[in-house]
């Protein structure tokens, strides 16, 4: 029989690859036979996992990638091409932002996060969907939030950046799947994440509360998330696309 989530032989590209969320997917994927490409502005952490997923017998490469810029966004999936010489999946995972109210955002930042959120994705989709398409075959898999469901005044530029995102995945969908290429996204509850840390630092609040509120009563740990996506990525998934999974832990307990 064969293992439907099985990534033997192919080629992912991780964006916000040295953290979090992506360093775990990162792994995830590789232990499952995938090769990696690791993608964020910090080199140092995406090294660090470069030398992870080497250690479990795979293939690695490291670009310093901002991915905000078109053209850097282009120069990495090149740079995939050249390197390994075919793109299977991409995960848009790079993102984040502060929270704050509403009336203190400064519109200078509102086109930072959607930048980072939401135009990330446009541009990097569009770069590999090429290859993909090519070869009538690929994933991409969208990390969105939670956010993007709900209405949060704190947090009300990533929330709608967010809910663009999964917009765009069920259009990219509709647009690339008889190509070959799925789109699906995971809208994420809390998960244990040095952005979410560092802004529960600034806010002056311990993260673990926050699972209080769902059916599990804790938060997610990064490689729960990470196997949401081996799924999306993997042929396990091949009767899915333009779809949005809520990873968040179950509804709360009555009167939370």
């Amino acid at each position: 029989m064969s293992d439907r989530f099985s990534m033997e032989g192919r080629v992912a590209v991780i964006t916000g690859g040295g953290s979090g969320i992506g360093r775990a997917s990162a792994l995830v994927l590789a232990e499952h036979g995938a090769d990696i490409v690791l993608a964020g502005r910090r080199v140092e952490p995406l090294e660090a996992t470069a030398a992870d997923i080497e250690a479990l017998g795979r293939r690695t490469l490291v670009v310093p990638t901002d991915v905000t810029s078109a053209e850097q966004c282009q120069a990495l999936v090149d740079a995939t091409l050249a390197k390994f010489g075919r793109l299977d999946v991409l995960l848009n995972n790079a993102g984040g932002g502060e929270t704050k109210s509403l009336m203190k955002w400064t519109d200078d930042e509102f086109h930072q996060v959607l930048d980072l959120n939401l135009s990330s994705a446009w541009y990097l989709s569009r770069a590999a969907a090429k290859p993909m398409i090519d070869q009538r075959k690929g994933a991409i898999i969208n990390i969105s939030s939670g956010a993007g469901l709900l209405a949060m005044p704190q947090a009300p530029i990533y929330g709608a950046a967010k809910a663009g995102l999964q917009n765009l995945t069920g259009s990219m969908a509709a647009a690339w799947t008889r190509k070959g290429l799925r789109v699906n996204c995971i809208a994420c509850g809390a998960v244990r994440t040095p952005g979410l840390e560092a802004d529960a630092q600034r806010q002056g609040f311990d993260i673990d509360m926050l699972g209080q509120t769902n059916g599990s009563g804790r938060i997610a740990e990064p490689d729960e998330i990470g196997y949401g996506v081996l799924f999306f990525a993997s042929d396990a998934s091949s009767y899915c696309s333009g779809q949005t999974l809520y990873m968040h832990g179950g509804p709360g307990p009555a009167g939370v």
